[in-house]
């Protein structure tokens, strides 16, 4: 019964994983740009969504749906597939972007953990590959309720035939048992014809926690993409349990 309950979990993982809108790549950790080095345990599926309004009027839908398989009974792996409708300049795209997660040592207090990612970008319409990515999401816990996440990698922005080297640095603090503070920077660098391509940006935003199940976030600061325009993120996560009813959760910590 156990074997057969987890094949009918990977099959509604992939059902959910290929069954959704396409959506575009550059997002970790929910809306946050900057990635953690946790994954959730296996079996435990989750679907983030928000939405993005910036002051030149561009627009953002995202919905993120992922799930933690181990079917080879090796090491678990995230499967997530963005899916990203926005208007940029009047203009209104459709993309999407598989990925995959391995954490490689786990996070403690005290002690550096670090996971791999890596996927890609994909135009709806038209099937083409954008962009090709990977990056070592690294995390440092300095206590039960605060961290400190680093992501270095590398990005093909197949489009100009450009590769970047992609950064990010953030810090979370869970200051109450429901709140959690989140403040960022990130970017990318490399040549680039458009200045503000290889400009840093930051953000910072706020997490309520109510209980293990959902969340939400409001989120202020500048998106990777688009002209220098500030941003406003309205998000919320939606998580599942994991076989025997327990609550998805990351593996180490509070946060």
């Amino acid at each position: 019964m156990g074997i057969r309950a987890g094949h009918i979990r990977i099959a509604a993982a992939a059902i959910i994983l290929t069954g959704l809108p396409a959506g575009a790549a550059r997002a970790a950790n929910g809306a946050y740009a900057v990635d953690a080095a946790d994954i959730s345990e296996t079996g435990s599926c989750k679907v983030e969504s928000w939405m993005q309004a910036a002051t030149n009027t561009d627009f953002s839908m995202v919905a993120n749906p992922s799930c933690v398989v181990d079917p080879f009974k090796l090491k678990p792996v995230e499967l997530s597939m963005l899916s990203n409708e926005a208007r940029s300049g009047g203009d209104w795209s459709t993309t999407f972007a598989p990925k995959a997660k391995m954490n490689l040592e786990p996070t403690g207090v005290g002690k550096l953990g670090f996971s791999f990612s890596a996927g890609g970008q994909f135009d709806a319409l038209t099937g083409q590959n954008q962009t090709v990515f990977a990056t070592i999401p690294a995390t440092f816990r300095l206590s039960e309720v605060t961290r400190i996440n680093l992501n270095g990698g590398w990005l093909w922005d197949r489009t100009v035939d450009r590769h970047y080297f992609t950064y990010g640095i953030g810090f979370d603090w869970k200051f109450t048992d429901t709140l959690q503070w989140t403040i960022e920077g990130y970017g990318q660098a490399g040549q680039s014809d458009t200045p503000s391509v290889v400009r840093p940006r930051f953000q910072t935003g706020v997490r309520y926690r109510p209980n293990e199940i959902f969340s939400v976030d409001l989120i202020y600061g500048h998106n990777i993409t688009g002209e220098n325009a500030n941003w406003i993120t309205l998000g919320t996560t939606i998580r599942f349990p994991v076989p025997g009813g327990r609550p998805a959760r990351e593996r180490t910590g509070h946060l």
